[in-house]
């Protein structure tokens, strides 16, 4: 059904994922016609950098990986909030989250900002057809006006509280997750699950729809010849970790390694503060212990997910090229915040200011680039996906953004950068309890509150965050540098 190969020599070592296509040559340089260029704008929800070409060793992700390899990939890209809703925020309006105070779920930001102008819809205000598909915006926060086609009706209308942040005890915080219990116990049931899919019900999948209704936009937008923003947003791997069979195939649970750090219950490293981790899953093993055979299992499925995004990726690619489309669009492929599966115990992305929480796969292919095929090792922000649209489309400058256009990456992936990304948590809606700074060496986080405390780590010399060097008298210049980062970055807005 999904026209799924597998080569294998022994064990699985090679895997071809195709979607009925013929293999794709390299773009072609654009015409002298000075058309607008598209923008095929690609999402994944909850995917951290687990594709093989961002260096995972268990991913199969062809498509992706032939996406990186053409287009330019960033190494080091950054979400800067751990959670979809605010995530998705920050990187379509522009603006930081301790900018916009938008710390949760069910807050649509034209609520408070109704002079904010969102990308889907500047990209619209400016003569393009601005087309969704699937999860763009948080769901029941669409910014429904944006959307010439596509749009969802908003359930949530809900104003931001922008009241000064307030000190919090611990009984405060234990009726906290007193009141998130109940919730909880239900969500086990509906998230806390894994499903390989068959028949008709797999071929029914949202993200299979998702990718159809791209692809029917693509086909139509080559008969009308206007230019397009087309926004194709899969939810998965986001748990329910739920997929066709063809995908969980593709993986043998017992050849699945627990990682390093792995344990049963979410724990704080030795050495690192307390508010370092959640004392509760939010996504997967809620409210129970993982042991090493289920969290294998669960590890296979988010694989599966995985692989079954990238297909998907590959099918929208497919038409693109089939329409004879590509030597005019850019492409653009993210995931909202990254994810941990089992490290330190945590199975979720909420709260977590580690390098697998917050790092993310991030690839732009401009065919026009001089850097296509090569991979930038700076240090770059979701936030600056917004401003770096409007210059490769050459669309005035919009007002108020807070990123940098990565266009200088684009024509050169090694060009001076000095740009740090931040990752920011708000725990109890009473300001921010977490801040990371992560430059090219290192990640850095301060908490504060109930379990205040500061991190450094390298993750070069340590991918695994186990060793906290923040008292070593050998970085004491380094964490006094970074310290000051995050200090000037949440002056005033976090938690006492």
């Amino acid at each position: 059904m999904f026209n799924i190969k597998i080569l294998t020599a022994g064990t699985l070592n090679y895997m071809s994922l195709t979607a009925g296509f013929a293999q794709q040559e390299s773009a072609a340089p654009p015409k002298a016609d000075r058309r607008p260029m598209n923008v095929l704008f690609l999402i994944s929800d909850d995917m951290r950098a687990e594709v093989r070409a961002f260096g995972s060793k268990l991913a199969l992700t062809p498509n992706l990986d032939k996406l990186a390899a053409e287009g330019v990939k960033f190494e080091r890209a950054y979400c800067q909030y751990p959670l979809s809703g605010p995530s998705r925020a920050s990187l379509l309006t522009g603006r930081r989250p301790t900018t916009s105070g938008l710390y949760g779920n069910r807050e649509w930001f034209g609520a408070t900002y109704p002079g904010w102008v969102s990308l889907p819809k500047y990209f619209k205000q400016h003569g393009y057809a601005a087309l969704r598909s699937g999860k763009v915006f948080h769901g029941g926060i669409d910014d429904t006006e944006a959307w010439t086609e596509g749009g969802e009706p908003r359930t949530w209308s809900n104003p931001v509280n922008l009241a000064p942040p307030s000190s919090l005890d611990a009984s405060e915080v234990r009726a906290h997750y007193a009141r998130t219990t109940a919730l909880d116990v239900s969500r086990a049931s509906e998230s806390d699950r894994w499903e390989a899919l068959e028949g008709e019900k797999a071929k029914r999948h949202g993200d299979t729809r998702t990718a159809d209704r791209a692809i029917g936009y693509i086909r139509r937008s080559k008969e009308t010849g206007q230019p397009f923003f087309i926004a194709c947003g899969f939810v998965k791997p986001h748990s329910p970790l739920v997929a066709p069979k063809e995908f969980f195939d593709l993986y043998s649970v017992d050849s699945i390694p627990l990682p390093s750090d792995f344990a049963s219950l979410p724990m704080v490293p030795t050495g690192f503060p307390a508010g370092a981790i959640r004392p509760k899953n939010a996504d997967l093993f809620i409210n129970r212990s993982a042991s090493p055979e289920e969290a294998r299992a669960m590890i296979r499925a988010y694989l599966a997910c995985v692989s079954y995004v990238d297909w998907n990726v590959g099918r929208v690619l497919a038409e693109l090229d089939r329409q004879g489309l590509r030597e005019n669009t850019i492409i653009v492929f993210w995931s909202d915040h990254g994810y941990q599966l089992g490290e330190k115990g945590k199975w979720s992305k909420a709260g977590s200011l580690w390098e697998n929480g917050a790092r993310v796969p991030f690839i732009i292919l401009d065919p026009r680039a001089k850097g296509n095929g090569k991979a930038s090792p700076r240090t770059v922000e979701l936030l600056d996906i917004y401003p770096t649209l409007v210059d490769l489309c050459e669309l005035p400058k919009a007002e108020g953004l807070e990123g940098a256009s990565l266009a200088p990456l684009l024509d050169n992936p090694e060009a001076e950068w000095g740009r740090p990304a931040y990752t920011v948590w708000n725990e109890h809606g009473k300001g921010i309890t977490g801040v990371a700074v992560r430059t090219e060496r290192w990640r850095y986080a301060e908490f504060f509150g109930l379990g205040a405390g500061a991190f450094l780590t390298d993750p070069a010399a340590d991918p695994h965050e186990l060793n906290n060097l923040v008292h070593d008298p050998k970085y004491k210049d380094e964490v006094e540098r970074l310290h000051r980062l995050a200090a000037e970055y949440v002056d005033g807005k976090t938690e006492r």
